[in-house]
């Protein structure tokens, strides 16, 4: 019992005996079990070259983001990059990375959902073409050192006191979002600085970072300089929601828009996609039990597909010219008004399609439905 109760986890810090077992004797933490595997191995760093290829130059609001995250790098400063959706707060990051591969130092870019990763693996492959970028994530692990690590939050266990420079993106998402054990991996992984991205942290992030000037960066302006569109919504009681949710699809259809539904879950995300389909045609559906799902959603992108039922799956790191989106049962509790800024955040984000209509279909209006239409209202203003 004494050594259960002076236990400290090792791998995140655990100190509840509650969450504390004893096997032959001796202490084990039962809230990072599930985290075992091999870790990455130490060995020197060098300077190397890391040019930047983007396919567009950065704009001056972009630019001067970017010149303050090398500065603060520089100064061992951490920051937090408040930008909104579409911002362009990938390439905000990228002189940091670069410089810090030419100074010698590892870098890891941690994101809590793996498609993400994978999407973000091959955008970062392309800016680094003469780099080692790898992706870390379960069931990929057996790469696990490069120029440029982009993996999970979950992986981080792998990498004790390793990061010089660790840039965490979605950090109000799930499951990174209020949970300890990723938070202990991260602190635990990182010997340097963060950067730290969202275009929705909650207010204790906004309050620490906002305690120094320096490493509180806001954007309100997405990089093509186009106003973020602004959603609406559409009160329906009971079945009658369903009328709408064609209505506006064969609106959307009828001018050759590709849509996204999101649904507040699996089982409402299957219902929907089953009823849809019967008056909708060339359509499909995802979420995070679907087998072959990366497949959907690459024929999706590639248009074979006009419309795509989701979860929230889909709510971050997805960027397709054009898109439509419908938010189903926009008043879930499962929808809170970050959510709901995450997700109308697809819509617009291409410089040549910065436009596009964002619908909640509602059964009541929530506050949570106000507060995001009246954020997005409010960064639009600063234009």
């Amino acid at each position: 019992m004494d050594n259960q109760n002076s236990f400290v986890c090792p791998i995140c810090g655990n100190t509840d005996i509650h969450s504390i077992g004893i096997l032959n004797g001796k202490p084990y933490c039962r809230r990072c079990i599930s985290f075992k595997g091999e870790e990455v191995e130490h060995k020197p760093s060098y300077p190397k070259k890391a040019s930047i290829h983007l396919e567009y130059e950065l704009s001056p609001e972009q630019k001067e983001l970017s010149d303050k995250l090398v500065e603060n790098y520089k100064k061992g400063i951490d920051s937090l990059v408040f930008a909104v959706c579409g911002s362009g707060k990938t390439e905000i990051v990228v002189n940091a990375i670069s410089y810090a591969i030419k100074n010698g130092d590892k870098v890891g870019f941690a994101i809590p959902r793996r498609d993400v990763v994978i999407e973000l693996f091959y955008r970062l492959k392309q800016i680094f073409k003469g780099n080692k970028v790898i992706s870390v994530y379960g069931g990929h692990t057996s790469k696990l050192d490069g120029d440029l690590i982009c993996l999970t939050t979950h992986q981080l266990f792998r990498y004790e006191k390793y990061f010089n420079l660790l840039i965490i993106d979605e950090i109000d998402a799930f499951p990174f979002k209020d949970n300890p054990v990723l938070e202990a991996f991260y602190k635990r992984s990182n010997k340097g600085v963060t950067i730290m991205l969202s275009a929705t942290p909650s207010k204790k992030t906004i309050e620490k970072f906002s305690k120094n000037k320096d490493g509180f960066l806001r954007l309100n302006k997405r990089f093509h300089g186009k106003p973020l569109p602004v959603p609406y919504y559409k009160k329906r009681r009971s079945i009658l929601i369903y009328y709408d949710l064609i209505k506006e699809c064969k609106k959307f259809q009828s001018r050759s828009k590709q849509i996204m539904i999101f649904t507040p879950t699996i089982s409402i995300c299957e219902r929907v996609y089953k009823f849809l389909s019967l008056f909708v045609k060339h359509g499909n559906f995802v979420h995070s039990k679907r087998d072959g799902r990366a497949d959907i959603i690459g024929d999706f992108k590639n248009k074979k597909y006009q419309y795509l039922v989701t979860t929230a799956v889909l709510e971050r790191g997805v960027t397709i010219k054009d898109l439509q989106v419908i938010i189903f049962r926009a008043d879930h509790p499962i929808y809170d008004s970050a959510a709901l800024v995450q997700i109308s955040g697809r819509v617009g984000r291409k410089k040549d399609a910065p436009t596009g209509e964002i619908v909640y279909l509602c059964r009541e209006i929530t506050s949570s439905i106000v507060e995001s239409i009246e954020e997005i209202k409010k960064c639009n203003e600063v234009l």
